[in-house]
């Protein structure tokens, strides 16, 4: 099994990635040998990963992380960089090696105190393998103030150092940024391809595989919890019934709520499984004493943690709503199919009878409406409008079509 097995519908990529880390391989071979360094190399010490949500970016930037560190002794006998099997494959991947870092948030956004720390860490030489990687999974969520302190960073890279920057799009990151660093486009994997790796890794039953690859249009990350966990399948069915539920004005309101609802409860549960172990954890290390008081100068301190905590709610809140949101907008999709005579497989075969329903009694002009009634809702939702208010303004939309 080689570090590319989990890269899904990415053989181009995965050829350049390959390339790269064979140059990078020969490049320090050349530099600890003390010889000249090979012309014309694939390699550069920043790359930027953008594709569609569920396309596999920090999957692919993991995998040319562990090629990079790769110690197979079958590289010295013109073998490829990553076996898989190394130890510098196995801890690259699951996140134990020295070397490599890897950088995501919860919260909404990566600040400068954050980013000034891991430009630091990517001044350090390599300690065990043969580059310092740094992975920085939301390269979108940092701050116009963070941008600037990584810039500095990726124009002055350390030798041995790589950046690997994972956002959506080219445009979720500053010109400065991504000009410096060498971009590849990942693309929405096949649904035939998603679901053979939840059958062939994950054990999956076919049809469940078949059907929650179908469902989610090939997001892999989607795909397995939608196969796995049965509360992510109840709350999906719940989404797709929406449309049914909008024929009057209290309806409407209704189900905003209890979209809104559901994504509280996401957050709070999230909250309540992290937040109680990470304020203990913090009481201890500043020395609380019996009774739970703190010492003196620590209030600031559990300040910041709480203010933390709340912004992470807020984004667990909005990844959920996301999250309904995009099935929704696959449902309309559907419906627009059924209108237009399509011959596109469908998303939502396992509410047809509701897809005939809808795409029966309103025309494509509405069902296009409705879809940017959606996309708004989520717009508004990253403008920070209270969600609430965005998701009632989308289900009277739906309503009016």
């Amino acid at each position: 099994m080689s570090v590319w097995d989990d890269l899904v519908g990415q053989d181009r990529v995965q050829e350049q990635l390959g390339a790269a880390a064979q140059d990078a391989d020969a490049l320090v071979t050349a530099i600890s040998a003390g010889e000249r360094v090979p012309p014309g190399s694939r390699m550069t010490h920043a790359w930027l990963f953008t594709g569609p949500p569920g396309s596999g970016r920090s999957t692919a930037a993991r995998a040319f992380a562990a090629a990079l560190q790769c110690t197979s002794p079958d590289r010295a006998l013109g073998g490829a960089p990553g076996c898989g099997f190394c130890d510098g494959c196995h801890t690259s991947l699951v996140g134990t090696h020295a070397d490599v870092d890897v950088v995501r948030t919860d919260l909404l956004s990566i600040g400068v105190k954050e980013t000034r720390e891991l430009v630091r860490r990517a001044q350090l030489s390599p300690a065990v393998g043969r580059w310092q990687v740094i992975i920085l999974e939301d390269a979108d969520r940092l701050t116009e103030g963070a941008g600037n302190v990584l810039l500095k960073a990726v124009e002055e890279p350390a030798p041995r150092t790589v950046w690997l920057l994972c956002a959506p799009s080219l445009e979720d990151v500053l010109p400065t940024i991504r000009s410096r660093c060498r971009h590849l486009t990942l693309r929405t994997p096949p649904v035939d391809a998603v679901a053979d790796v939840l059958i062939r890794r994950d054990g999956i039953d076919p049809e469940r595989a078949a059907s929650a690859a179908r469902a989610t249009q090939g997001h892999i990350g989607r795909a397995r919890r939608l196969a796995t966990d049965e509360k992510a399948r109840a709350r999906r069915a719940a989404v797709l019934k929406l449309p049914l539920r909008v024929d009057d004005i209290g309806g409407c309101l209704k189900a905003a709520q209890e979209l809104v609802d559901t994504a509280a409860d996401d957050a709070k549960q999230v909250s309540e499984e992290v937040d109680v172990k990470e304020t203990e954890d913090m009481k201890a290390a500043l020395g609380a004493v019996a009774g739970g008081r703190m010492p003196r100068g620590t209030a600031g301190v559990m300040k910041e943690l709480v203010d933390k905590q709340k912004r992470r709610k807020t984004r667990t809140q909005r990844d959920s709503l996301d999250l309904a949101l995009t099935d929704l907008t696959g449902f309309y999709r559907d419906v627009l199919a059924l209108q237009l005579g399509s011959q596109i497989a469908l998303s939502n075969v396992d509410v047809r009878d509701a897809l005939d329903r809808i795409a029966r009694s309103s025309t494509p002009e509405r069902t296009l409406r409705r879809i940017e009634a959606v996309i708004a809702c989520r717009r508004a939702l990253d403008r920070n409008v209270a969600p609430l208010l965005a998701v009632e303004a989308m289900t009277m939309a739906l309503r009016a079509g």
